[in-house]
Formats: structure tokens, sequence, C-alpha cells
């Protein structure tokens, strides 16, 4: 509407005073109401059908509806589910890029066209980018534009858990999970959290502190069986105001039972495979100044070689050997068992000459036929070594993944859910 000031003026002035007929003010009122009513909305050139508006439909407009799971501006979006998905047509492009450097999230289209999602889970903390395009029945294009940024790992939590997916591992091999804050309601997390096994066995959780949750049944996991880990903790309220960024089903398989005894008193292994002797290994374990721990230890990581550095595990400079062959980590205070290329062959089988690691003969490069390659090549990750008649204490059920030293009833005391 046009103001007053820019309002037409008549072609003739009325003078100050000049008196003007009731009829004339009244008249020339309707005459200007009359032309508010024609400009201000424009309806009077186009046709009303009556139906709700004057407004004609756009017959262009494309039938495709594009839909982000993430909301536009958002700034505490999953990682885990960004999905674009459409009705009313099909999906015929879809670009996200990471705000900061523009580089290319890689995502897969659905084979119906109809949805797409990143391939691999977003980080935390990040703001991405969608543009999306799809076209109705009609090829009439639609688009869509969409900024968020990911939960912070300041408000959030994540596990890092073994095994992997996809792995076969040994019998003694538990679940365990490491999350990157303490968590104060263990039962909502441990909740979110199911292990199963395709045999059968009775599975239960147990806390060791606020960061740390492991999971396996009474007795060792049964020979062939398939263990499922479905995790659910995304939005689990895991501490105050921090919630979980995880959903994801993970599967792996035992293996074969493989259980080998180390008696410090006769320093020798013996190698028991689906319940039968398979070899006898002469071995060196710890010393009487820093003898091997007692109890029931799972390998937990594998290197064909690793640098070996006492002080980094409480000792001085007693030892640093760059190129230890063959190493079998037992616990996360540095016990491992591993080739010995540096002591003297007579030691195997006799004497126990380590810090409390257990030694088998090898080479230096560790490619020769030696008792320590083949124990090697014959072990996967999660299988037990037991120790037994050392002067020192039963090793502690969290250093390590050896809950296995921890009984039944004491392991469930130690359960959230």
């Amino acid at each position: 509407m046009a103001s007053p000031d820019n309002a037409a003026t008549p072609q003739h002035r009325i003078s100050r005073g000049t008196r003007i007929p009731r009829r004339a003010v009244a008249a020339a009122a309707g005459l200007l109401v009359g032309a508010l009513a024609l400009t201000a909305c424009g309806g009077g050139t186009e046709k009303n059908d009556g139906k709700g508006g004057g407004a004609a439909a756009d017959t262009n407009a494309s039938g495709a509806k594009i839909a982000v799971s993430a909301k536009d501006g958002s700034t505490d979006a999953s990682i885990n589910d960004t999905t674009v998905k459409v009705t009313g047509g099909k999906l015929t492009k879809v670009v996200m890029t990471v705000a900061a450097t523009g580089a290319a999230v890689p995502g897969t289209l659905a084979a119906d066209g109809l949805s797409w999602k990143p391939d691999e889970r977003l980080e935390r903390g990040t703001q991405y980018r969608i543009a999306a395009d799809a076209a109705d029945g009609k090829g009439r294009p639609a688009t869509e534009n969409v900024s968020f940024t990911t939960v912070s790992p300041a408000n959030s939590f994540i596990g890092t858990y073994t095994p992997d997916h996809g792995t076969t591992v040994g019998v003694g091999m538990p679940v365990s999970f490491k999350f990157d804050k303490a968590i104060s309601d263990k039962k909502a997390v441990q909740s979110h959290i199911t292990v199963s096994s395709s045999s059968g066995q009775q599975v239960v959780g147990h806390w060791f502190g606020d960061q740390r949750l492991d999971f396996r049944p009474q007795e060792y996991w049964k020979s062939g069986s398939q263990v499922t880990m479905k995790i659910d903790l995304d939005g689990v309220e895991g501490a105050n105001g921090v919630f979980g960024v995880q959903s994801k089903t993970v599967t792996f398989t035992i293996g074969r039972s493989q259980v080998s005894t180390v008696d410090v008193k006769t320093q020798t292994m013996t190698v028991v495979r689906d319940g039968s002797t398979v070899k006898t290994i002469p071995v060196s374990t710890g010393s009487a100044e820093n003898p091997t721990y007692n109890g029931q230890m799972v390998i937990s990581e594998k290197f064909t070689q690793t640098h070996m550095d006492g002080s980094t595990v409480g000792f001085g400079g007693e030892y640093d050997i760059p190129d230890v062959p063959h190493a079998m980590r037992l616990s996360t205070s540095g016990t491992f068992l591993h080739g010995n290329y540096w002591g003297s062959p007579s030691v195997f089988g006799s004497v126990g000459t380590s810090h409390g690691c257990v030694g088998l003969r090898d080479v230096r490069g560790g490619k020769g036929d030696t008792p320590a390659k083949w124990f090697y090549d014959n072990s996967l990750t999660g299988d037990l070594v037991i120790v037994k008649g050392s002067p020192d204490k039963t090793i502690a059920p969290d250093n390590g993944l050896n809950g296995w030293n921890m009984d039944w009833s004491e392991w469930q005391a130690g359960s959230a859910a």
C-alpha cells in the first residue's frame, strides 16, 4: 500500500476553509477503498475457483521430496545414522563433504534409488554438508541442501572394543569395552550392550572401574560357536549430559580350543589343542628376582617383531631390545610370551632368566624353524596361557584380558544389569 505522502492528489486543490459536501467525502472514500481492495492482493485479475485461495497451483513443482535425517543447522547430530531419503521419486546425486576441508565423504546409494548413507561412521564435533538431488516420475528435479555438526566429544562417550568384527579368536577371548569417559549410569550402558553365543552359554558383564566393561561366560567359549555383540548406545546417557554415539552389531567366531600350560618348576610349556597334547616346548620364565605371574592369561596381541624397553614397564636400563621376535602380549603391565635369540640355548627348559616374561628359543629376525616361530604360527589371539608353580602372585583379572582369574560368583557381582 502506498503511504499517504505518496498518494495521488486531485487536479484542483481546495483552499483552506472550503467546505466539502458530506456526500462528496463519502464517495471519495468509497473510491479509495475500492482502489485499495484492488491493489492490496492483486486478486482482481486472477480466477478464484472457490477452493481456498486465488493463487494458481504450480504444475511444474516436483513430486520428489528429499529428507535428511540430520536437521539443517543442528549441532548435536548423530555420527551413526545419517541418511538421505526420498519419496515420490528417486535420488540422482548425493554429495557429502566435510565443511572445513571440502573433503568428500564416501557413501552408497541404494539400488532402488530411495536412500543414501555414508559408508563409515562420522567423526564427532565435525561440521558436514549434504547436497542431494532427486527427480520424480516426470523427470522434474528437486534439491535439498543441509549443513549440520555432529555431537561434540565433550558431550558424548564412545567405547573401543575387542575382538573385531569378523575375526576368529581363541576360547579365552572376552568381549572388552574401554570407554573414553567415566560411566556413572552403568546399568543404562550395560543394558544397551548384549552379548550372546550360538552355543547358548550365559554371558555376563563385569565392570572394572568406571571405564571398562568385560563380558564372558562361566567357562571358556565353546569351539566353533559364533558370538554376537549388539551395541545400542546411540543417545544413551552414560553420565550427566554425556551420551553414547555407537550403534553396531559385531560378530566373531570361536576357533579350535588351545590351552598352553607353563610349568615354572620344570621350565616347560605343554600345548593342548582340542583336548590332546600336540607339543611340549622348553621355556625360560622369570628369574627369582623377577618371577612370572601365576594364573590364566589370554593372548591379547601378536607381533612378529617388537621393541622391548625395560624403562617403559618399571625397570631401569636393564634391557632394551629393539627386535624381539614372535611376541604375544599376556598382560597390560608388560608380560609377554616371546622369542628369545640372545639367551644361551642351555637356559630353555632349565632356568628362569627373564624379567617376568616367558621366553622360547628363537633366532634374530625370527626366520628360522624354532619353537618360538612354531608357537606363534599356531596361536590365535584369545588363546590361553596358564602359568603355574611360580613364586609370584596370581595376575590381577584386569591386568590384560584375564578375567578368568575371578570366580563366577565374584564376576556376576560386578554386573550392573
